[in-house]
């Protein structure tokens, strides 16, 4: 690990219900790395959308905008995302944006039409370098909007005049609300100035939205830039992206419904944020069965250490130990320093959680020399690296309550069912019934509850139902 010097970070983040993988992991990592982060996540309260459902709602939009914010707070906060440094609302912002415009147009690059302004986008020679898209491949009435009144089809509002039953706020040019580009770089120079370093959003935003936003930002301030853009994938459903539109948009709380949340923040982070996400019960399966099996690990892990303290301990632990906690933390570091690659952090996470369950459970693991240090220092360091993920619980042992919780819930079924389940089985193998005693192990496996036999008799454990495991050709998971 390379010693970096405290720095500043500046980043903000235009941010849809499911545009979350950016902040799932850049802030905490940055944070690790000593950076101060500066994190500004704005919200549209106002626009064309947000008005037409308040209206069918007989709602106002700022009342209903602020209602859906703080669901979208309860989603966050339900998948262990850090809060922004700051939240802007482009209600609360008026000034700031009018100021923006009135920059844009004094640096005569836009112009007004009847109570609108409009950005000249000739006025902008760069235009289009974001996205790699050229002028002429704007053609009017496909992906531009025809306007008559624009000198350009490409030319896009700043400022819109007010219209019959929308909110509107007095302005230079006339009462109105401002177009939608103009609110994010007027609340980000607000805040970050007009310069920082990490601008963010889904891929669905690098045209029209970003692009217009760096050619109205130069446009008010030449000196303007962003050094880095994030634009993470969609999610996407049979390879559809997820859409109201399509018919197959769900939501998070939907989805936590059954799911823990941080199994669902597994499976989002188990794709690099660039690239589309492809949900499936089966993808959700698989994260969720793969947090159990970390937290139980670390769980078992924390029960043995917990009997000694720190000063007991002798200082040094096996080679072999070393290397491993070594090459694991590097590679976690390597990867998520080349561009968030959180896959391989998590793929790298196998090899120590495997030599864990070593020590815990195999006669040769319980034998080795210095095992309760290798046990520790192994259970710190992965417990780290998930705290930079966000995948840290609070207690190891609550999140499987949890996680055991849903299972059942999935199953429909209550612990005190299987439980009797497990006793029927008992009983069957008592009296040599194997039919009927594997017959009640596979019934359980078909909805996702696991049945483990020891000497210490039988439990049960979530996993990925049978079915699923069958289609996909998974291997089952054993005791």
């Amino acid at each position: 690990m390379c010693a970096v010097s405290p720095h500043t970070i500046s980043a903000t983040l235009a941010m849809p219900a499911f545009t979350l993988l950016l902040t799932f992991s850049t802030g905490r990592y940055l944070n690790y790395l000593g950076y101060e982060v500066n994190y500004v996540r704005n919200f549209t309260d106002v626009d064309d959308k947000i008005i037409a459902r308040a209206n069918e709602l007989g709602e106002d939009p700022i009342s209903l905008s602020r209602r859906y914010c703080e669901e979208f707070h309860l989603d966050m906060s339900s998948l262990n995302c850090l809060p922004p440094s700051v939240e802007p609302r482009v209600s609360d912002h008026m000034p700031q944006i009018i100021d923006m415009i009135k920059q844009i147009l004094d640096n005569g690059c836009a112009y007004t039409i009847d109570g609108d302004v409009y950005f000249s986008v000739d006025k902008f020679p760069d235009y289009g370098r974001l996205s790699g898209r050229k002028l002429e491949d704007n053609r009017a009435g496909e992906r531009v909007a025809v306007n008559s009144r624009k000198k350009n089809p490409a030319d896009f509002a700043l400022w819109k005049a007010a219209k019959k039953g929308e909110p509107f706020w007095q302005s230079p040019w006339g009462p109105g609300r401002p177009g939608w580009h103009i609110e994010c770089s007027a609340m980000s120079a607000a805040y970050l100035g007009y310069s920082f370093d990490i601008h963010g959003g889904g891929m669905d935003l690098v045209f029209p939205h970003h692009e217009n936003e760096i050619a109205q930002s130069c446009a008010a301030c030449h000196e303007s830039s962003v050094s880095y853009w994030i634009h993470n994938g969609f999610v996407t459903i049979d390879s559809e992206k997820m859409s109201k539109s399509l018919g197959n948009f769900f939501t998070i709380r939907q989805v936590i419904e059954l799911y823990h949340p941080l199994a669902l923040r597994l499976f989002l982070m188990g794709t690099h944020y660039r690239s589309p996400i492809n949900y499936s019960d089966l993808q959700l399966e698989s994260a969720s069965d793969r947090i159990f099996y970390i937290y139980q690990t670390l769980h078992d892990c924390e029960s043995i250490t917990a009997n000694y303290d720190e000063a007991s301990l002798k200082d040094s632990i096996p080679s072999e130990t070393e290397t491993c906690i070594n090459k694991f933390h590097d590679e976690c570091l390597t990867s998520m320093s080349d561009d968030l690659h959180t896959t391989v952090a998590l793929a790298a996470m196998s090899e120590p959680l495997k030599n864990l369950n070593d020590l815990l459970h195999t006669r040769k693991g319980k034998k080795q020399e210095l095992r309760i240090e290798s046990l520790a220092a192994l259970g710190k360091t992965i417990g780290n690296i998930l705290n930079i993920l966000g995948l840290l619980p609070d207690s190891y042992s609550e999140a499987l309550k949890q996680l055991s919780d849903y299972a059942l819930k999935r199953a429909k079924l209550t612990d005190n069912e299987v439980m009797q389940k497990i006793e029927e089985r008992n009983v069957a193998r008592k009296n040599k019934e194997y039919e009927k005693s594997d017959t009640i192990r596979k019934e359980l496996a078909g909805v996702g509850i696991a049945l483990m036999d020891s000497p210490e008799g039988t439990t049960w454990r979530p996993a990925i139902p049978l079915p699923l495991q069958e289609d996909q050709h998974l291997t089952p998971p054993t005791s």
